[in-house]
């Protein structure tokens, strides 16, 4: 027989993680570091066997059954053996439950078991994403009836007592503008809510609640008048009636997740709080699913990375290894550094979240997780793509054949730009940020504190000189708003690759200390790929391009 190719092997995701070991070495308590590294060790072993379980099987995607035999509607979703397997995981793990216990390192150690699942779990993370911000909205509303109702589900150690929560907030007339929703809220006789609309585009349709966004009867048009509401989806093992699955989306990738349109008949529902402004009651679940979404995507980029390096050693070509390849190990190289940017800013906002949730936080640091949350999830979703391309091109024409499993990394990472708010979205959003609280001058100096335990000059240098032309770009467009939004995305990734470098230069400091140099070499080389993506608008062209 003629030469065959060894198929990549999968590095165990925590044990051969010198980025996440380092992490926690260096910012995790020691008291707690055993617990994490034993659900840890669990989550890496079970992500190895599902990796080598989709080599031998082709991937399944959910089957939605609407009618049974007699003709009754059941609405029922045949689900994948991951995600069939993910609320023993989720509860025995603690995944959910540990971001929401009162120290300031909870979200660093639910967002690491997060990103050692994630790939696994065939992104039944999403839903779990859904179901953490949940809990944060239903726990920042102050609602106890829904705090005492909801959470003990949400956030339970115990499969059998454990729901998963939606979010319904997108319709057919708009995506991120809410403002359409046609979803209205209506009393019965007896005073409760029900919901009547359609929701073009849920993501957790096979759990057991969700958030969804109505307009009560009789309000206003517009966002403001929009309600945020809770509502339960079984009555035991059924699905109620008021709720219909008219279908399941095909798409591109995230295949394994059942994403539904469906169908509200008077499905009965609870307030958050005010009958008003439920728009703003949803920001709390979006600082943690844009982080959830940041998280993933950085995991995403670590799988294809890890599977790159494996292949290069073992695929000859040419006489050597891949890996002995100048070319090839640049293009390594080049992806490595670009990755420990997006992990270093990502942990770093999900650490923040923690402090901010516990109180623990400085004024710069809360002013700057506003700030740094789009900016994490806006780039390391562009970023995601870029690098799992990357990492096909370098297995060649395996990458694009379906069955090594390899194409389902680039058309699952795509969602990452899209989930959450598009890169748009994010980028005027950041705009908005910027606007008010100082954020910029918030972030200079958390940037400056990070810079200051790094004790390295060249980066400094570089960090301040990028900060200082970004700030000379926004003053020099701020009062032409056009111009502003055009360039918005430049700015944003601007100083998501500023905040990133900082990270790296604290961690590489740390690292040096410790005999490993590889850190500080992947800040040499994202510092040598440049920090600033500032745009040059040209109205008139943008026209005439757009025409």
């Amino acid at each position: 027989m003629g030469f065959l190719q060894d198929a990549p092997q999968l590095a165990h995701p925590h044990r051969s993680d010198r980025l996440l070991i380092a992490l926690l070495d260096r910012a995790f308590p020691s008291k707690r570091r055993k617990a994490l590294d034993a659900d840890l060790d669990a989550l890496g072993d079970y992500a190895q066997m599902a990796w080598e379980r989709a080599s031998r099987s082709a991937r399944r995607k959910p089957i939605l059954t609407q009618w049974d035999a007699w003709g009754r509607r059941v609405d029922r979703v045949e689900l994948t053996t991951a995600w069939m397997e993910g609320p023993q995981l989720t509860t025995r793990h603690s995944i959910l439950a540990s971001g929401h216990e009162n120290h300031e390192h909870a979200r660093l150690e639910e967002f690491t078991r997060a990103y050692v699942y994630h790939l696994a779990s065939e992104f039944y993370t999403c839903p779990l994403a859904m179901t953490d911000g949940a809990a944060t909205a239903i726990k920042a509303s102050g609602n106890k009836t829904l705090i005492d109702r909801a959470l003990p589900h949400f956030l339970s150690r115990d499969a059998q007592n454990f729901w998963l929560s939606g979010q319904w907030m997108t319709e057919n007339a708009g995506g991120s503008d809410v403002s359409h929703t046609e979803t209205v809220a209506v009393q019965d006789a007896e005073g409760q809510w029900r919901l009547y609309g359609r929701k073009w585009f849920s993501s957790a349709v096979v759990g057991e609640a969700a958030l969804a966004l109505a307009r009560p009867e009789g309000s206003g048009t517009g966002a403001a008048a929009l309600a945020l509401f809770y509502v339960e989806t079984m009555n035991g093992d059924e699905r109620k009636p008021e709720l219909m699955i008219d279908r399941l989306k095909d798409k591109l990738g995230t295949h394994e997740l059942p994403t539904a349109e469906i169908h509200l008949d008077g499905l009965l529902a609870w307030p958050l709080g005010e009958l008003a402004h439920g728009v703003r009651q949803v920001a709390p679940m979006l600082n943690v699913t844009r982080t959830w979404n940041a998280i993933c995507a950085v995991a995403s980029m670590s799988r294809a990375i890890s599977l790159v390096r494996d292949y290069a050693a073992r695929r000859q070509a040419f006489g050597r290894p891949l890996i002995e390849q100048p070319l090839h190990a640049q293009t390594i190289a080049d992806m490595q550094a670009e990755f420990e940017g997006a992990f270093a800013l990502a942990f770093e906002v999900a650490y923040l979240l923690g402090r901010v949730e516990q109180n623990a936080a400085t004024l710069q640091e809360t002013a700057s997780l506003r700030l740094l949350t789009p900016l994490a999830k806006l780039w390391t979703g562009k970023m995601a793509v870029n690098l799992c391309s990357e990492a096909l091109e370098c297995f060649g024409g395996a990458g694009y054949i379906e069955d090594t499993g390899l194409p389902q990394l680039l058309r699952d990472a795509q969602v990452y730009a899209i989930w959450e708010g598009t890169t748009n979205v994010l980028s005027l959003d950041s705009l908005r940020a910027l606007a008010g609280n100082n954020s910029f001058a918030a972030l200079r100096k958390v940037i400056s504190g990070w810079l200051g335990d790094a004790h390295n000059a060249q980066a400094a240098f570089a960090v301040h000189a990028a900060l200082d032309a970004a700030a000379t770009h926004m003053d020099a467009q701020k009062l032409e708003r056009n111009v502003l939004e055009a360039g918005a995305r430049g700015i944003a990734i601007s100083l998501a690759r500023c905040a990133a470098a900082a990270l790296m230069a604290r961690q590489a400091a740390w690292s040096s200390a410790r005999g490993d140099e590889r850190p500080a070499a992947a800040l040499r080389r994202f510092l040598g790929h440049g920090l600033l993506r500032l745009s040059d608008i040209n109205g008139e062209d943008t026209r005439l391009l757009t025409e």
